[in-house]
């Protein structure tokens, strides 16, 4: 029984092994030599992509905190004047409609 079982493995493997090489041909007839996908090209993409999420986190970062530097200077040019909506009363009022589930 253990040498059906080794046989079977072989089989499988050698199986598997013919398909990946199948798969690769097939990939460098369709795109070329040149664009075969490898490993250290897969790396350099994610690099990039990290790089451009990055990028991005960095610019939205700062436009929050334009916006945010913008607001406060509004708010010191307003003085102590209220702004609508920020009297006690409609502070209770809104904490009153909120759920307390």
């Amino acid at each position: 029984m253990a040498t059906a079982e080794v046989g079977f493995v072989a089989v499988s493997r050698a199986v598997v092994a013919a398909a990946a090489d199948l798969a690769a041909g097939l990939e460098r007839r369709v795109v070329g030599d040149e664009n075969v996908r490898t490993a250290q090209g897969n790396a350099w993409a994610a690099i990039c992509a990290d790089r451009a999420r990055a990028q991005a986190r960095a610019d939205m970062d700062a436009m929050v905190a334009a916006l945010a530097a913008a607001n406060s200077r509004r708010a010191a040019a307003r003085g102590n004047q209220r702004a609508v909506g920020s009297s006690p009363r409609s502070s209770a009022s809104h904490a009153a409609l909120v759920s307390t589930r």
